[in-house]
């Protein structure tokens, strides 16, 4: 895959990463912590906050492998 592509898409997964985990996290925030105190809220805001590193890693992974050489014996 030519790394423009892959550094395109790869983008692209980020920012849809980014938005999705950031609606879920306020939908549920709003659906489960309503009667909750403010500790609960630091506790779930903290975690939700750096949970979405875990994929984001992975994705910057993916973009930075090297690709592989096409053919088999290099020697």
């Amino acid at each position: 895959m030519p790394i423009r592509l892959k550094k395109l898409i790869g983008s692209f997964l980020l920012v849809v990463l980014v938005v999705v985990y950031a609606l879920v996290a306020s939908i549920v925030a709003v659906a489960q912590l309503s009667q909750s105190g403010p500790l609960a809220h630091f506790i779930f805001f903290l975690l939700s906050g750096l949970l979405w590193v875990l994929p984001a890693m992975g994705i910057i992974k993916w973009l930075i492998l090297e690709p592989r050489p096409k053919g088999r014996g290099n020697s």
